[in-house]
């Protein structure tokens, strides 16, 4: 079931008004109905699959909580984690059919072993709140990965219908859509066309493609996330949120840390950080060492293929060397000053990122070669090929689109944009409303239901 669909509105409307009318002691009930109505609406296996999962690692939570020896303790956890990473990697390598989000609550299920295994946190012992906390339905597909120090202290509470929360979780919910609709959907037919007849294709619009697919892909998966944020709203959650403005990154490392955050600082405290303690007598090639290796395991987490592993070790390789060359970067600040240093940075930071991404992008490593391999500014015919095939219309109506959105992104770095407008008398955040909506009705594109990361 995609967010964008009838059956999601009428579905998200229901569980809605159910929620609030049945009384605090049954929303939980109403949240696990709905989150069983979303994941086996596309398939009862799927919905089984996820309810095993999660009841497996529920048991092996108490277990870990409650076995007094260290080692048959450690025996217990070191199990339950090869099992976890047995089901992913069986279900996303071995050519079966792909459970949708179960690399999601997959990690989600080995932090929650893995902190209640350090100490860090207390087995639930609420077998629904925990069953919420695998299976809610507005961040299951594609999150965000949320901890359990985040979430199930949450699902403890009891929520009362909150005008504001709901209002502001209705703006996130406007905002995605004009993201995911008028941006990515008018990018994507393009993209997708040059991506499957490379052959045809100028080496103009391999350049633009090039330099296009970030923004794309950014606001595709971004605008999923304010839909599941603004969702988790509507029923009083303060889900993680999952971008920071990515491309105002100055390095690849800093870049890491604002995009896809949830799973960023994943394998960073579950992966990284127990690589370099082990490793850390190798000094500095220990880190390097295991900045490989958790990149390139972010890699293979996205997909099958070694253009996947590429990819991860690619950001490993970059990170590593602007390590070794902070003194570069302090020079180009001080050589062209903050402002046109930092210009030059961000942009070198971009042009790196999306370099990668033709990796990611690409079905295999032929085809990202050959993509490399043509890149130039040539055309076939002439230089309208600049567009990748897209109208004048469509080029600039998501021009515009993506131009307002970093203005916003901008300002709401600064100030909380979604709550100043509530401030506003009735005519004006009326009149932006329904603006933004016959924007959303007019210019959007409303052919692609899903988002790119559910293929993860």
């Amino acid at each position: 079931m995609a967010f964008i669909s009838l059956s999601f509105t009428l579905l998200l409307t229901l569980t809605f008004v159910l929620y609030y009318a049945v009384g605090q002691n049954f929303q939980k009930i109403i949240l696990l109905i709905a989150s069983f109505v979303f994941i086996g609406y596309n398939s009862l296996f799927f919905l089984l699959t996820a309810i095993i999962l999660s009841s497996i690692t529920y048991w092996l939570g108490l277990r870990l909580s409650t076995e007094p020896r260290k080692k048959s303790l450690n025996r217990l956890y070191i199990s339950g984690i090869i099992f976890l990473i047995g089901v992913w990697t069986i279900c996303r390598h071995s050519g079966i059919i792909v459970p949708l989000g179960i690399s999601f609550y997959t990690f989600q299920a080995l932090s929650y072993l893995t902190e209640v295994y350090w100490g860090e946190f207390k087995a639930e012992k609420n077998y629904l709140n925990f069953l919420l906390y695998m299976l809610l339905f507005m961040k299951f597909l594609s999150g965000p990965i949320e901890r359990p120090s985040a979430l199930l202290p949450q699902l403890q509470e009891s929520k009362k219908f909150d005008y504001n929360n709901i209002t502001y979780g209705l703006k996130l919910i406007l905002l995605g859509l004009i993201k995911k609709l008028i941006i990515a959907n008018n990018l994507s037919p393009a993209i997708d066309a040059i991506y499957s007849n490379l052959l045809n294709a100028s080496g103009l619009q391999l350049t633009m493609t090039l330099l296009i697919y970030p923004i794309q892909l950014y606001a595709d998966f971004s605008g999923y996330t304010d839909i599941a944020l603004g969702v988790g709203c509507l029923f009083g959650f303060r889900l993680t949120p999952n971008f920071n403005r990515p491309f105002t990154a100055k390095t690849i490392s800093d870049l890491w840390r604002r995009w896809h955050m949830t799973l960023s600082f994943w394998v960073r405290d579950y992966i990284f950080m127990p690589l370099t303690s082990v490793l850390r007598h190798w000094n500095k090639p220990g880190i390097y060492l295991s900045l490989l290796i958790t990149f390139s395991l972010l890699g293979v987490w996205h997909g099958v293929g070694w253009n996947y592993v590429v990819y991860g070790l690619i950001q490993g390789i970059i990170i590593c060397y602007e390590m070794q060359v902070r003194f570069l970067r302090n020079y180009i600040l001080k050589r062209f000053g903050s402002k046109i240093g930092g210009w030059i940075l961000i942009l070198r930071t971009y042009l790196l990122f999306a370099f990668s991404l033709i990796f990611f992008r690409a079905g295999n490593i032929k085809d990202a070669l050959f993509f490399i391999g043509n890149l130039s500014f040539q055309v076939n015919q002439s230089w309208k090929e600049m567009n990748i095939g897209m109208t004048d219309h469509t080029c600039i109506v998501t021009g515009s689109a993506l131009l307002l959105m970093w203005i916003f992104e901008h300002c709401q770095s600064k100030h909380d944009l979604l709550q100043a407008i509530s401030q506003r008398p009735i005519w004006i955040r009326w009149s932006v409303y329904y603006l933004l909506i016959f924007a959303i009705l007019t210019t959007g594109n409303f052919d692609l239901e899903n988002f790119i990361y559910l293929q993860f």
